[in-house]
């Protein structure tokens, strides 16, 4: 397991947060991109939890139908 840290979404979202604080002239959409970046991996990683606690399933959900 990886320290807070170290992990990607920290890390994007730390980074933008670091370009948002350097003064400007226009909208920094670097760090648009990054808080995007974090914002899909944070879903991804959701929706691969609920996709493993649904396959986990499958095998009772099999021999439920056979018995």
């Amino acid at each position: 397991m990886t320290s807070k840290t170290e992990d990607i979404v920290y890390r994007l979202k730390k980074r933008a947060e670091i370009r948002r604080n350097i003064p400007r002239g226009e909208p920094d959409r670097i760090s648009d991109l990054l808080e995007e970046a974090a914002s899909d991996i944070e879903l991804l990683r959701r929706h691969k939890t609920h996709l493993l606690k649904l396959l986990a399933t499958i095998p009772s959900i099999i021999t439920d139908k056979l018995l």
